[in-house]
């Protein structure tokens, strides 16, 4: 264990008294022991410990906490009559308000231990809790509703409070809710309501610090060592444990996904909630006889590299992996960035090296480059404290984001990062959902997981200002969709978390390119289309074929849908001139501090600019996320392609922050060609890089490629070396068969599953794609 901690730990076992007395909360006649020890750290953790008040770092923060929680306070019922606690949270069977009260109970419990608020309160909080433990939390109860406000959000909420306000609670108090905690998170391994159902991922970190708080409430070595033990789910022989790289299912992927709820991409929000957990465990448990040793937990430290920091640009993280998170007013890809920050430097604090520095440096990246500088007005007081010191530590320089195509094939993700600017994919498979609805929330996501793309360039609140009420959600950027009106919500197959229909999903990278593609069938087969996107150095070349619809309503390719925030008057032009709404058939198109867009094919594009006014409450109605019935407007510049009732294709070019002088040259001399644009293969060669990508639906030949099957492949040369990289997203074949008619060096080095069949005036490769689950195969010549 890192020195510091131990050091920490003996200090506090003999002074576990004056530590409280420190945190403002009075010494109470007992052995200092190691449980208080433990709860000591755990309100240190949460009130930030022994800040200065008078420090104007801390100024709004403590001013928000003491304002929500005194209008708590002065709002709480306390009539020996009453039905509830707060007017505006009547109790219900299966409403989730008895949750949502013991969240505004531990708002009370953190003030009140928070020195330089002055807020009180402890007889209010003890009749409080014991009026939620009589109506509506106790041991004779059934769960009714969301399974979630009985076995996480509640249990999680009193235990903190009591843990934070343990003075003002006596032991039969604390008994009896320790009983409530004990009927409904009885196994943190397991879920409650349906013993069967063993716990993964987010929801078996977050049951397994519960267990840890209810340990420490009730002095229970044995609650401490299950808890810690069901992190490596010591119980099933680490079938489920947090720190072991999944195959399929929730979890920690070995090419960097995370998925939850057994078919989406979560790291925004679940694996947020997953690595916070894990942080929390390992500051407050380091240094105890319950330390977290597991040999394996590299698993999770190394996810920060791997599965959060490809997501996060200038501190936010992206949308495409936050689920129907995105429909929450107060979440948001800034508010969700932040999470990851705060955990990180969490993480740092307890953690040795390299991962202490490595942690360091990403997150004084991400607060650094935040140009909203929204995340210390948004951070609690622990987080302003670790914000401050990190902000004023010299020698910890931040981390820069590397160019680099990341392609995760196990969760249909993509994010191509760029010197300026960044560009992910969102796609779904058999094997990933399109989206997910339900609890009353993401009531019109219907088209994040058809191939949407998001780009990234100097405008940080894209997708932050308002976008998911106000934007047109059925015309999502980089989609094709048929133009037949959705309902809320869903209905049918492949919709909410049941998988898609297609099968030939992912692509293959090479370095900092990369070829992505995707066979669309949209959510009741009505629609067909195999889209791909070639990720280049400078672009992102989009191709599309074979594009059906049999429902009788006019299908459309979205080239853009960017929000111009509220009356944006950026300009676009139509071949170098000021375009109205319309349809037109342009060589190029320029949206002004976005983006260039030329079509090397022609074909039919309209513009639509247009003022969208919505609520949050039109897309979230969910009990305890439930939006705001406050309009906002925005306004949106469109680019569609018109592709009618026919069978049809697209080709364009996206120039991510070109000027419009620079989208004309690019049209007058692309530096590329498409080879191919057919439902058999698409392909392009981009001359200035040098560089050949294609996706074969189907075996087929193209150019100086032939394949024998279905696969993704880029070759590049660079000088004399020429490098060839291959994939099956189908995911149907065992062995792809590689044609590349040129000569090409000496092999240097092949990835395991690469054999070369022969190397003279065609190089032919076979390649074992069997099993490996659309993982990329390189090969180097030289």
């Amino acid at each position: 264990m890192p020195p510091f901690i131990r050091r920490r730990l003996v200090l506090q076992a003999g002074l576990a008294a004056g530590a409280l007395t420190t945190l403002g909360l009075p010494a109470r006649a007992f052995a200092a022991d190691e449980f208080d020890v433990l709860r000591a750290r755990w309100v240190e953790l949460n009130t930030g410990g022994a800040i200065d008040p008078a420090d104007p770092a801390y100024a709004d923060a403590l001013t928000k906490l003491t304002t929500q929680a005194r209008n708590y306070l002065n709002t709480l019922l306390t009539a020996p009559d009453r039905a509830a606690l707060w007017a505006d949270l009547p109790l219900s069977p299966s409403s989730g308000n008895f949750s949502i009260s013991y969240t505004r109970l531990k708002t009370i419990a953190l003030a009140r231990a928070t020195p330089g608020t002055g807020v009180q309160g402890g007889e209010l909080l003890s009749s409080a809790l014991d009026f939620l433990y009589s109506k509506a939390f106790n041991e004779t109860l059934k769960e009714t509703g969301n399974w979630w406000f009985w076995e996480i959000g509640s249990p999680r909420a009193l235990l903190d409070t009591c843990l934070l306000a343990y003075d003002a609670l006596t032991a039969d108090q604390l008994t009896s809710h320790l009983r409530a905690v004990d009927r409904f998170v009885p196994d943190p391994n397991r879920r409650t309501n349906s013993p069967s159902l063993r716990e993964t991922g987010a929801n078996r970190v977050d049951k397994a610090l519960i267990v840890a708080l209810r340990g420490i409430v009730g002095k229970s070595a044995d609650k401490l060592a299950t808890a810690r033990d069901a992190l490596s789910d010591v119980a099933e022989s680490g079938k489920n444990s947090v720190f072991t790289y999944v195959t399929s299912g929730d979890g920690f992927y070995r090419d960097g996904s995370f998925v939850q709820h057994g078919n989406l991409a979560y790291v925004g929000t679940y694996g947020n909630v997953a690595l916070g957990g894990v942080a929390n465990l390992i500051a407050l448990l380091g240094g105890s006889t319950w330390e977290i040793t597991d040999p394996h937990r590299a698993v999770l430290l190394d996810a920060v590299d791997a599965s959060f920091a490809p997501f996060i640009k200038d501190g936010l993280m992206m949308d495409c992996v936050s689920g129907r998170a995105i429909s929450r007013e107060g979440a948001g890809d800034h508010r969700n960035g932040h999470g990851t920050t705060s955990t990180v430097l969490l993480l740092a604090s307890g953690v040795s090296e390299p991962y202490a520095s490595r942690f360091k440096a990403l997150a004084k990246g991400w607060i650094t480059r935040d140009r909203l500088n929204d995340y210390l007005p948004g951070a609690s007081i622990p987080e302003i404290s670790r914000a401050k010191s990190l902000l004023a530590d010299s020698a910890v320089a931040a981390a820069s984001a590397v160019p680099r195509h990341y392609q995760f094939y196990n969760q249909d993700r993509v994010v191509h990062r760029r010197p300026g600017w960044t560009f992910a994919i969102a796609m779904s498979s058999k094997r990933m959902a399109r989206y997910e609805w339900g609890n009353g929330e993401n009531l019109r996501g219907w088209y994040v997981g058809d191939g949407m793309t998001y780009l990234y360039t100097d405008d940080q609140s894209q997708y932050f200002d308002a976008y998911w009420p106000t934007v047109d959600a059925q015309r999502m950027p980089g989609t094709t969709v048929s133009t037949k009106p959705r309902d809320p919500g869903g209905s049918g197959a492949g919709t909410g978390t049941v998988a898609a229909y297609a099968e030939w999903v992912g692509g293959a990278a090479y370095g900092e390119v990369g070829a992505v593609g995707m066979h669309l069938i949209n959510h009741d087969k009505s629609l067909q289309a195999r889209k791909s996107w070639f990720c280049l150095r400078d672009s992102i070349v989009a191709l599309g074929a074979g594009i059906t619809g049999t429902d009788g309503f006019p299908v459309e390719t979205i080239v853009e849908n960017r929000n111009l925030h509220e009356n944006g008057t950026a300009a676009l032009r139509m071949d170098g001139k000021v375009a109205t709404d319309g349809t037109y058939a342009p060589r190029w198109a320029h949206l002004e501090g976005v983006a260039g867009y030329v079509f090397p094919a022609g074909g039919q594009v309209r513009v639509e600019r247009e003022d969208r006014t919505a609520s949050w409450s039109e897309i979230n109605v969910g009990n305890d996320t439930g939006g705001s019935t406050t309009p906002y407007t925005r306004r949106y510049a469109k680019l569609l392609v018109e592709h009618g009732t026919a069978t049809g294709g697209y080709a364009y070019v996206l120039l991510p922050r070109a000027t419009s002088r620079q989208t004309a040259e690019r049209a007058a001399d692309p530096g590329m060609s498409v080879l191919a644009n057919t439902v058999t293969v698409q392909a392009i060669r981009s001359h200035r890089e040098q560089l050949t990508l294609a996706n074969f639906w189907a075996a087929g030949q193209v150019a100086e490629l032939t394949c024998d099957g279905p696969a993704s492949v880029v070759v590049g040369r660079d000088g004399r070396t020429t490098t060839v990289a291959v994939s099956d997203p189908s995911r149907t074949v065992q062995t792809v068969r590689l044609i590349v008619d040129r000569r090409v060096g000496a092999l240097q080095s092949a990835d395991p599953a690469v054999t070369v069949v022969a190397n003279g005036k065609q190089l032919v490769l076979d390649i074992a794609v069997g099993g490996t689950r659309g993982a990329t195969h390189t090969a180097t010549f030289g």
